[in-house]
């Protein structure tokens, strides 16, 4: 009895170190590299970070700060065969002399009006089709996925014949939106991307609490307005700045749409301006750090809403 007790008391103990080994060795590796190696090059690892950090640093940072300074310098400056990364003398009066001159204030609401359109119509599609394919699960809904995911692997540039074609003359309408906010924001309603990112986060909420909200007598509008959407903030956070960057981003198709000079954006105007030659460059260079200003603010304030809502439907829990 005694060999059997210790045997087994053995056999126990053998079994609580085979369990709690993986749970150490799992959790106090938290990247590629262990704690251990860590501890043996602390300062090889600090330099190699450092080092990455400037390199990422410079290759982000520096074309925003070629831009801002490119506005100061004179035309003179900015032709020469050897640029100058510090400005020999400083003018920032070019950037009011651009705002004046190129009309930078109307292109921006131009361009903040079809952001926000965008918006609004990408968001009512895409929960609408992502709570559909998530929480209705109509037949051949994963076929219907499937497609939209296919959908993805096309070139943007192969769409823009048919794109084109469809606005300018809509099938059974034969309505002609060129020229008109429609050709924004119809073509780029329906985004798979975020179609996908919304259905994925829809997964995540339990069945039994829209099961309940039917219970209480809530149909399918209603579970989707007061228990979904109220669930879905941060996910719903991510998408939205996700439209919103990429509408005032956009470039080819509002200069295929957009041809009444009065209605372009302030990517295309400032094209055509600097196409042709109404501008000076260092005025070209105000006009883009200007109309970065907005996007890189947006950036700046919600980028944790991005990295939580991209990870929020990617875990349980």
């Amino acid at each position: 009895m005694t060999g059997q007790r210790s045997g087994s008391g053995r056999a126990s103990s053998a079994q609580g170190r085979a369990k709690r080994t993986p749970e150490r060795s799992g959790g106090g590796q938290r990247s590629l590299i262990s704690d251990s190696e860590l501890r043996r090059h602390p300062v090889l690892y600090r330099v190699v970070l450092i080092a990455l950090a400037v390199l990422f640093v410079v290759v982000f940072v520096f074309p925003l700060y070629w831009m801002v300074t490119g506005a100061v310098k004179t035309p003179v400056e900015l032709a020469q065969p050897v640029p100058t990364v510090v400005p020999h003398s400083w003018h920032p009066e070019t950037y009011l002399d651009a705002w004046r001159k190129l009309d930078i204030g109307r292109y921006l609401l131009n361009t903040a009006f079809y952001a926000v359109g965008g918006w609004l119509f990408q968001l009512i599609v895409d929960v609408a089709a992502a709570y559909a394919l998530s929480k209705l699960r109509p037949r051949f809904g994963k076929l219907i996925l499937g497609g939209m995911l296919a959908s993805l692997m096309l070139p943007a540039a192969a769409l823009l014949v048919p794109s084109y074609l469809t606005v300018a003359d809509v099938p059974l309408l034969h309505l002609n939106l060129l020229n008109t906010p429609w050709a924004l924001w119809l073509p780029g309603a329906a985004n798979a991307f975020n179609i996908y990112v919304l259905k994925r986060f829809f997964d995540q909420i339990p069945d039994e609490l829209l099961d309940s909200a039917g219970i209480d007598g809530a149909g399918r509008l209603r579970m989707l307005w007061h228990v979904v959407l109220p669930l879905s903030r941060p996910v719903l956070a991510v998408v939205s700045i996700f439209a919103i960057i990429g509408a005032w981003k956009d470039f080819l198709w509002p200069l295929l749409v957009l041809q009444d000079p009065g209605s372009q954006t302030i990517s295309v105007a400032l094209s055509r301006l600097a196409f042709n030659g109404y501008v000076t460059p260092n005025e070209m260079f105000a006009g883009l750090a200007i109309a970065s200003i907005p996007m890189v603010v947006v950036f700046a304030v919600f980028q944790r809403s991005i990295l939580s809502g991209l990870s929020a439907g990617a875990l349980k829990g």
